[in-house]
């Protein structure tokens, strides 16, 4: 049997405590969540190709580990 993999600081547990906010969260609550986003410093929001986001979550993670060091 194969075991799932979870990024560093992440489980089953935290996984579906995740998803159980997300699929409770009401629509209006969706929109305010987004816009904050928008409005966080220190932060962008950029539209990329789907076939490169992988990439992008591999140069995320390789940061966070570096900030870790």
């Amino acid at each position: 049997m194969k075991q799932n993999k979870f990024p560093p600081g992440w489980n089953k547990e935290r996984v579906e405590r995740v998803l159980a906010y997300y699929e409770h969260q009401s629509e209006e609550e969706a929109v305010v969540e987004d816009e904050a986003a928008y409005e966080e410093e220190g932060q962008s929001m950029v539209e990329i190709p789907y076939e490169l986001v992988p990439n992008v979550h591999n140069l995320i993670a390789q940061r966070q580990l570096q900030k870790q060091e």
